[in-house]
């Protein structure tokens, strides 16, 4: 970790309300997940945004999970190494972030190798997390593995293909939406400039 003192002010105010959207139910599902689906035999960390932090740091943890999401021989991440050097870890780090940015994730869903490095900003580590595993659950390519009620299945595109007679027969029809004049008509109207007519 970075040797910065305490923020104070307005500094200190935001890094607050960034700690508060941090999620320790989250947290424990996606340990959970994060063990099924890279077979981690070290056990989960304690509960808290700082042991996961500490679990997490080093990168490897992260590649390993990137790399099970993939078929066998077809890993992005080619070496995994466990080195302490800082460097050496914030390299791991980007390259879990350059595969999931590679396997699908959004890349206003990806967090930057500072907010989980420094602990910066913890939810956003949970929110790339939860966009990975839920573009798992969706990809259903065999390769996930764990509960899939833990994320939601993203939205599937739905293309539909209309011969050139049924969308001529559709410009034929009024739409609802449109209004209708059934049941109009100008009776009961006065001529415009003309005083109304009170009875």
């Amino acid at each position: 970790m970075a040797n910065r003192g305490p923020s104070y002010g307005l500094s200190r105010e935001v890094q607050e309300k960034i700690e508060q959207k941090y999620d320790l139910e989250l947290e424990s599902k996606l340990v959970d997940w994060i063990i099924a689906q890279s077979n981690d035999t070290n056990g989960p960390p304690q509960p808290g945004r700082v042991n996961f932090q500490e679990w997490l740091i080093d990168g490897t943890l992260l590649c390993k999970l990137m790399n099970s999401l993939h078929p066998n021989g077809k890993e992005p991440i080619q070496r995994i190494s466990e080195s302490k050097m800082a460097f050496k870890q914030m390299e791991q780090i980007s390259q879990f972030l350059r595969a999931a940015e590679a396997y699908g994730v959004r890349t206003t869903d990806i967090f930057q190798t500072v907010d989980l490095w420094e602990g910066k900003d913890m939810a956003a580590v949970q929110r790339t997390l939860m966009a990975l595993g839920s573009l798992a659950v969706t990809k259903d390519d065999g390769c996930y593995r764990g509960d899939p009620s833990w994320f939601r299945r993203k939205a599937q595109e739905n293309r539909r293909a209309f011969s050139t007679e049924q969308l001529r027969h559709g410009q034929n029809v009024i739409g609802l939406q449109m209004g209708s004049n059934k049941g109009a008509s100008q009776s009961g109207m006065t001529g415009y400039g003309m005083p109304r007519q009170i009875l």
